[in-house]
């Protein structure tokens, strides 16, 4: 797989953009399209070509916006922003569909269940997922986060503090990453905390898990390090260097042969899974990236694969890889 640069963006939002994610392609839309949520508090939506403007923009967020998922079937999408609040909005006209609380705490990282029918958001200092039904959007659970024996303290104190959250494809797993670099994994099935995967040290800021191995997880971390787990088996299988400062954001191609990751280095990379090497280095970005996001497979006219990564320097970029 090798990356071609094919659009930018600059100026894309009015701040920082923190977050990134593709609609799929639904039935009165043929297309994915790219959402980018900013520090601005807006999120937008852009086409998968041009990264010409898809919609207006969603409003509603008191403060900026850190995180995104957009549903399986493509016309919804939620929000998170340092309000505490989870936005879940019509993906084609920015409306409010529901909004969500999950106190006492701010929420994180977010994603919808593989089926569309759950929504868990990594819960920050209160040290668990929040987890709801998207039917009426009413809470399922909180899965609290146990600490590791002999565990260090979290620098923002004696909790966990949680920042990531990815569902396994066969939506039988819920892992979430914490500050002080512990992953922990749940059976969704019986809504039952399974064990820690170690490793890590420093805040696991992103993971998600393969689209064709439900067991083997993903994570960025800001000791810049990437990692492969079983993350049913309770193992490390790999671990892939490369970055020269923290690992912001990561994602796995459709076919599950390479991840991208963005970094504070101000760098996107492709790396090789098989080889677990890093094969091509992407410098489009003037600042750090906070968002990569492959383009899930599916609708009319797609002839190439896509790649968006976006980055405080306001603006957002596209690539092409076959």
């Amino acid at each position: 797989m090798k990356l071609a640069g094919l659009k930018s963006v600059d100026g894309a939002h009015e701040e920082s953009i923190w977050a990134a994610a593709w609609a799929p392609a639904a039935d009165h839309r043929p297309t994915a399209v790219l959402l980018t949520g900013a520090l601005d508090e807006t999120v937008r939506a852009w086409r998968p070509d041009d990264l010409s403007s898809a919609g207006p923009p969603a409003r509603g967020h008191a403060l900026g916006v850190v995180s995104l998922a957009a549903h399986p079937a493509g016309a919804l999408a939620a929000a998170v922003s340092l309000d505490s609040f989870v936005r879940v909005f019509d993906v084609d006209s920015g409306a409010s569909v529901a909004t969500l609380e999950a106190p006492p705490s701010e929420v994180w990282g977010v994603q919808f269940h593989p089926k569309g029918n759950a929504l868990a958001a990594a819960g920050g200092g209160s040290g668990s997922v929040k987890v709801w039904d998207t039917e009426k959007w009413q809470p399922i659970t909180s899965l609290a986060v146990p600490r590791p024996e002999g565990a260090r303290p979290d620098k923002t104190g004696s909790g966990k503090f949680v920042l990531s959250v990815a569902w396994s494809p066969d939506g039988n797993l819920l892992a979430c990453g914490s500050m002080d670099g512990t992953i922990a994994v749940y059976d969704t099935n019986r809504m039952k905390f399974l064990h820690h995967l170690e490793g890590h040290h420093m805040p696991v800021r992103s993971m998600v898990f393969s689209p064709v191995d439900p067991h083997v997880l993903f994570t960025a971390c800001d000791d810049s390090h990437i990692h492969i787990y079983d993350a049913k088996e309770k193992t490390l299988i790999g671990a892939m260097s490369g970055h020269a400062s923290w690992v912001l954001s990561i994602d796995v191609s459709p076919d599950g042969l390479a991840v991208a990751t963005g970094s504070s280095d101000r760098t996107v990379r492709l790396w090789d899974i098989n080889m677990r090497t890093s094969v091509q280095t992407m410098s489009n970005h003037s600042d750090q990236v906070w968002a990569v996001a492959f383009r899930p497979p599916g609708g009319t006219g797609v002839r190439a694969g896509r790649l968006a990564s976006a980055s405080d320097d306001k603006s957002i970029s596209l690539y092409d890889y076959s």
